[in-house]
């Protein structure tokens, strides 16, 4: 039996699955196998999985489309592996990720049960690195994932099988903030420990789930009934709403962007951009697209103009 089960969720994107596929069989640590589940795709996902003429690589096929919290669930039940990593189809993996996460795992205490990595941010068009996450936290994190997401997305982790009894699976309700759910509660109960070393490509592109407006503020929604009551998470959640309303103005629905701007004042009132976004939308889309724009272009960043960092949907 293989000691980690590699689980890629994915749905229509068979010109990018082969690429995460491959990252994941040129791994210097050789003891895994693969399990793809597709998501009720419409395109030639399973040619390519059959492609790769290797019995280590297993398919999983939903006949109706259930979310990447399904799909992910349906590879945890399907193995029997001790631990389990996750990829998203349109990310790869270095050649060396799985044999450092092991190294560090089998050298940690019983009570660490993940260990994620640091890893480069690509314009998946251009294939340039527009950034990078370096961990910095490890231990008891149960404070510090109520501040913010520093794990980071699935295609970073290695997570001992045995937690998910404690703590349950991925929510298959959320559309969106799924891993960040999950890393909340395993915080509760379990430990985490980190590799510095950035080991996976994090692609960004078009047809991400944090491109997807109203999953995101389904997400939202259910993340702070579950945990919204802590200030520290209603705080982390302003912010993102904050920047939802931006992105609705951007799109044209100043309606939705000053309901996204009026929520993050309720969560965290103590914030002058929240007010100031909210006034500048009454203006119209135009002026406010026009003053975000030179705003931009004088290089003055904050918060709300940044992407959300979580991981992709399948």
């Amino acid at each position: 039996m293989p000691r980690v089960v590699v689980i890629i969720p994915t749905h229509n994107r068979a010109e990018l699955l082969r690429g995460a596929v491959n990252s994941v069989f040129n791994q210097t640590f050789e003891d895994f196998e693969i399990i793809v589940v597709d998501d009720a795709s419409n395109d030639n996902t399973s040619d390519v999985v059959t492609s790769f003429h290797d019995d280590r690589i297993r398919f999983i096929r939903h006949k109706t489309r259930n979310g990447g919290a399904a799909a992910r669930n349906s590879g945890i039940m399907n193995s029997t592996c001790d631990y389990i990593a996750f990829l998203d189809d349109d990310d790869e993996w270095f050649p060396d990720k799985l044999a450092k996460q092991m190294d560090v795992m089998l050298a940690s205490p019983p009570e660490v049960a993940s260990v994620y990595t640091g890893y480069h941010i690509v314009d998946r068009a251009s294939g340039k690195v527009t950034g990078q996450m370096i961990p910095a936290k490890r231990g008891d994190l149960s404070k510090a994932l109520l501040m913010d997401n520093c794990i980071g997305g699935t295609s970073s982790v290695l997570i001992k099988k045995d937690c998910f009894k404690k703590v349950g699976m991925f929510d298959e309700t959320l559309r969106s903030f799924q891993d960040y759910d999950l890393w909340i509660r395993i915080s509760r109960w379990f430990q985490f420990d980190y590799v510095k070393e950035p080991l996976l490509k994090y692609h960004v592109h078009q047809k991400q789930i944090w491109t997807n407006l109203d999953a995101l503020s389904q997400g939202m929604e259910i993340m702070l009934g579950k945990h919204g009551d802590s200030p520290h998470l209603r705080k982390y959640f302003s912010y993102q709403y904050l920047s939802l309303g931006v992105n609705f103005c951007y799109m044209g629905n100043v309606i939705r962007g000053r309901e996204s701007y009026i929520q993050a004042i309720r969560l965290y009132p103590f914030e002058i951009r929240h007010y100031f976004n909210l006034g500048l939308s009454f203006f119209g889309v135009e002026i406010f697209t026009r003053i975000k724009r030179a705003k931009e272009r004088l290089q003055i960043t904050s918060r709300e103009e940044s992407p959300f960092p979580e991981s992709k949907g399948a």
